[in-house]
């Protein structure tokens, strides 16, 4: 073993800034360290190095001090950060996902401060970082130290040392949703399309485990489907078996505090080959993309695909990401180890564990919203990406939005368009739930902002669904690549699954989004669009054009 092999080979570490929930460091050689914050939660990473190389057992030990703003532990919930590491053996032409070296409660090896504790799934696909103590504040771990472990990931001693090899290391923040029952449906007599218990019976479902359920056509007492009318969708009253496997929600799992923002998909995007670029390229206009470099709907990201090596970029990387299509945004969970969310779990993360639902409630658990306005933008009615409300009460980002300049206004850089306000935007130190827009287990940005892709119930194709994760890799068939190769995701490829996430069939969408004109499509328990049409063009669109709908992202994980 070589202890403190900082000093006997170094690796220096460079710093990119992305959103709130978001970092990325990199670890290289000859780089310098540049610790920078990133805007409120302000999750930083800062004194990343090696620690540790035991050629013995093919591991290099990393250590690093973790802090964030806002962080918290009540008897409640908690939130957490999800950490996992890419390596580059080619000086960051190609990217692989990394395995730490165990796995389980601070598992052998890995270390930090006794306030938090280190939980590795598994898989060892990454590792969650979170308070171990009641508390709430800003809080900082120093000295954190991980493990990877390289031989797992087929490295030998030579390639992991080799000056060309480089880690990134990435982090999202997440929330803990507790295991636990829950109701999903909020007793409306009118229609909404919400889970009921019979044709005559407005009570909602109650989730008590994750055991099979069989949905009934009985006029009460039971699991009645309420269809949309989507085409493909199961009618009302349909009989079909939710299986054991499908999540339902009763089990804990972790699921992202934000909407996937254009700064994570931008560090996503630029891990990729060329190959993989063209296919996940939403500035082009293929499935319904951006079909511009420029600002779209308040979409900043860009991309010279002449260039395919360059970099993407975006002006505004705390701002929620639009022109994301299924398939995109089940790349983007392969690739970061995480899954798709179902729409129980949707419901179970807002409403929380056995509380009795209100009729009409939004995400915050009122029937009342107060929509976010141009006029209450702040400082300087400047849109730039780090814009706050000052209305302390607005919570809800809708279609009446009014913009007068900046990104997206009239005279702004694209006239007179709406769009995502920045994630998080309604949280500050003086909100409650309802004035923060929070679900239940303190998830942001659950009704409004854009619409949450989800696994739809109401399809075969999404009841299939294993709630298997990412494993960090990709697609690699030719015209293919980059697709997530999770073969119980909705939309896997029917002619062949190697081929990966092609489709949208299985999906659905929850919560509204920025366009929608009618409120009850912001409700909780709303299901008008929670089962897609079948593909009409054997793709899913990146700007919904038959629903009207731009959907965001939002990963879960399975609690260890």
């Amino acid at each position: 073993m070589m202890n403190n092999s900082k000093n006997i080979f170094k690796r220096s570490v460079g710093f990119n800034t992305f959103l709130m929930p978001f970092f990325i460091f990199l670890v290289g050689v000859a780089l310098s360290v540049f610790p920078q914050n990133v805007f409120a939660n302000n999750l930083l990473v800062d004194n990343f190095e090696v620690y540790e190389l035991d050629e013995a057992t093919n591991t290099i030990t990393f250590q690093c001090d973790i802090s964030w703003e806002n962080s918290w532990r009540s008897v409640t919930n908690y939130d957490a950060v999800w950490v996992f590491l890419k390596y580059s053996t080619d000086g960051g032409a190609t990217w692989s996902h990394a395995s730490m070296g165990s796995s389980g409660s601070n598992p052998n090896g890995f270390y930090t401060p006794s306030t938090f504790e280190i939980i590795v799934p598994q898989d060892e696909k990454g590792f969650f970082i979170q308070r171990a103590d009641l508390g709430s504040g800003n809080v900082t771990a120093e000295g954190v130290r991980f493990v990877w472990d390289y031989a797992q990931d087929g490295l030998s001693d030579e390639e992991s040392m080799a000056a060309n090899t480089i880690n990134k290391i990435f982090g999202i923040e997440m929330v803990y949703v507790p295991q636990g029952s829950f109701y999903a449906g909020d007793g409306n007599s009118s229609s909404n399309y919400h889970f009921k218990e019979g044709s005559s019976d407005t009570d909602p479902w109650y989730i008590r485990s994750e055991s099979a359920f069989s949905t009934t056509g009985a006029s009460s007492d039971g699991f009645y489907y309420t269809s949309s009318g989507s085409s493909g969708e199961a009618s009302s009253g349909a009989v079909f078996l939710v299986p054991t496997s499908y999540p339902k929600g009763y089990k804990a799992f972790y699921q992202m505090k934000y909407e996937l923002t254009e700064g994570q998909w931008v560090a996503f995007f630029n891990t990729l080959s060329p190959e993989e670029k063209a296919n996940r390229d939403i500035t082009s206009s293929v499935e319904g993309g951006k079909g511009s470099d420029a600002v779209v709907n308040r979409n900043t990201v860009s991309w010279d695909s002449s260039s395919p090596k360059l970099a993407a970029e975006t002006m505004r990387p705390d701002r929620p990401m639009i022109y994301i299509s299924w398939p995109d945004i089940a790349a983007y969970a392969d690739w970061a180890a995480l899954r798709p969310m179902t729409e129980l779990e949707y419901e179970k993360s807002a409403r929380g564990l056995d509380v009795s639902p209100k009729e009409d409630e939004f995400a915050w658990g009122t029937t009342s919203y107060n929509d976010a306005l141009a006029t209450e933008i702040y400082p300087d009615a400047d849109e730039d990406g780090t814009e706050q409300i000052y209305d302390g009460s607005a919570n809800l980002n809708r279609n009446n939005l009014s913009w007068s300049s900046g990104d997206g206004r009239v005279g702004g850089i694209a006239e007179g368009q709406k769009g995502p306000l920045r994630a998080g935007i309604f949280a500050e130190s003086s909100t409650n739930r309802t004035t923060s827009g929070s679900g239940y287990y303190g998830a942001k940005e659950l009704s409004g902002n854009l619409s949450e892709m989800v696994v739809s119930i109401g399809r075969s194709e999404g009841r299939q669904f294993l709630g298997s994760h990412g494993d960090g890799g990709l697609s690699e068939i030719a015209g293919y690549e980059g697709n997530a190769t999770n073969t119980d995701w909705p939309g896997i490829n029917v002619t062949d699954s190697a081929r990966g996430v092609t489709g949208t069939v299985g999906s659905g969408y929850r919560g509204g989004d920025f366009n929608a004109a009618n409120v009850r499509y912001f409700q909780l328990s709303d299901r008008s669009f929670g089962a897609k049409d079948a593909d009409s063009l054997g793709q899913d669109q990146r700007y919904d054009a038959s629903f009207g709908i731009f959907g965001g992202g939002r990963l879960v994980r399975t609690a260890p």
